[in-house]
């Protein structure tokens, strides 16, 4: 299409000659435009998150001092059944120490038989009280230990 075609003018002289075409706005103006930042209030307040936010740790504290209850009470259970047979258990580990108290004694009067003046089971140490032997002293499982590092 020319330019006359458009312009209903039958010809072209000059640019200068030809009217005055401007784009505008519509009659009544355009539509307002929209650069304000509105958010949709889509969801829960955060009042509400706050409140559903603590109430379920308010729930899982609660659980926790349950458990911690019920923890308390099996390990006080346990506890009282070890103080329960802690008598027999220390009646037998007395038994088993003196039999074997008596071993090492009959083992000392054997080796120091030839020592004139040793007292068998007498203390080495002037302390005037009575101490038990070292660990592992009078158990023949230790001794056997030993022997294999000694070899």
């Amino acid at each position: 299409m020319t330019e006359a075609f458009i312009r209903n003018k039958p010809g072209m002289a000059s640019v200068k000659d030809m009217p005055l075409l401007q784009d505008g706005p519509p009659p009544g103006g355009f539509a307002p435009v929209r650069y304000a930042r509105r958010i949709p209030s889509k969801g829960p307040s955060a009042v509400a998150i706050f409140l559903t936010t603590f109430g379920i740790f308010s729930w899982g504290m609660y659980q926790v001092g349950k458990g911690n209850k019920i923890r308390r009470a099996i390990k006080e259970e346990k506890y009282a059944a070890r103080r329960a047979i802690l008598p027999m258990l220390q009646a037998e580990e007395d038994e088993r120490f003196v039999k074997e108290w008596r071993k090492y004694l009959e083992e000392e009067a054997r080796i120091m038989k030839d020592v004139p003046g040793w007292k068998v089971g007498e203390s080495v140490y002037n302390s005037g009280r009575w101490m038990p032997p070292a660990t592992g002293e009078l158990r023949p499982e230790v001794w056997s230990r030993f022997d294999l590092l000694l070899l």
